[in-house]
This record gives C-alpha cells, structure tokens and sequence, in this order.
C-alpha cells in the first residue's frame, strides 16, 4: 500500500520547460558553430608560418559566437517557462 502511494507521489516532472530547452539547443549550436569556425588554419609543415590563424573569423568572430552561446545557455536556465502574462 505504501508503495503504490510513493509512486504516485513521484511522478517523472521535468526540470526545465519545453522553451528552456529550445534555447539551450540554440546556445549549444551556437557554440559549436563558434569552435567550427576556430578550427584549422594550421600548416602541415612546422617550419612555415601560415598567416590564415590570425584572420577576422578565428580572432572576432568565433569567441564572439562562444560567448552569445554561453549568454544564451545562462538566458535558457534562468528563464522562468511557466510566467503567466498579466
């Protein structure tokens, strides 16, 4: 008997809504896109110096995605699904 009241009582409830998830997938994509575009740029030979890891995309652009990743992913745990607009 008891047992039966437990199980009722703990119901599977997630922790987050289904719009905390949406962002978190979009802070996550985000932030992989960033790391994708940091990639590569080396040179196969260590003697040579390659100029292309100093370029626009690999020093502004992807820790600029990381970052509004990591924004959005603080945004998507914070972010309160069940508020009843007033």
């Amino acid at each position: 008997m008891g047992e039966k009241k437990r199980k009722e009582d703990s119901e599977s409830v997630f922790v987050f809504g289904k719009k905390n998830y949406k962002f978190m997938f979009i802070g996550i994509a985000c932030i992989a896109l960033g790391f994708i575009l940091m990639a590569g740029g080396g040179s196969d030979d260590p003697n040579v110096f390659n100029p292309e890891i100093f370029n626009w995309r690999r020093i502004r652009l992807a820790p600029t995605l990381i970052l509004i990743g990591f924004a959005i992913q603080v945004y998507a745990i914070l972010l309160n699904p069940d508020k009843k607009k007033s």
